[in-house]
């Protein structure tokens, strides 16, 4: 009796292999494209948290002029100057990088005791294209002005 058991498989195992050698590509990819996202993520969000740390050290009884001048809502470059070095820092385009600084107590807006809210916004554009995964990462920080 002959045996065919050698004939029916040929190729078989390149198959295999192709299939598997895929698979582990993909969850690679996978893998380095959602540790960049929290890489971007925690930048963003740490980012926010300096913007909102500076406009609370530098409320409306602050002495001093420029950089440790006062900031309130007529004068939101320095915070805004602040939030985009941090976030270069993680190797964003910090030309599609949006920050928006928000005073929502009423007047005197930046007096100690009033809040101030500081978001930051990046649209985040995927290291690998094969998987549509365009969308904002975002975050919002709130602190209470001090000085």
């Amino acid at each position: 009796m002959r045996r065919h058991s050698s004939c029916g498989q040929r190729g078989s195992t390149l198959i295999e292999f192709s299939l598997c050698a895929f698979m582990l590509m993909m969850l690679t990819f996978a893998t380095i494209e959602f540790g960049r996202m929290a890489l971007v993520y925690t930048t963003v969000a740490n980012s926010a948290r300096a913007g909102a740390r500076y406009a609370i050290v530098h409320g409306g009884k602050r002495t001093g002029s420029g950089v440790n001048g006062p900031s309130g809502a007529g004068n939101t470059t320095q915070v805004v100057t602040v939030v985009k070095n941090f976030a270069s820092a993680g190797l964003l385009n910090l030309n599609t990088l949006t920050v928006t600084v928000t005073y929502p107590d009423i007047y005197p807006e930046n007096d100690p005791g009033k809040r101030v809210n500081v978001t930051v916004v990046y649209p985040y554009d995927p290291f690998t294209t094969f998987l549509p995964l365009r969308f904002n990462l975002g975050s919002t920080s709130q602190g209470i002005i001090v000085f």
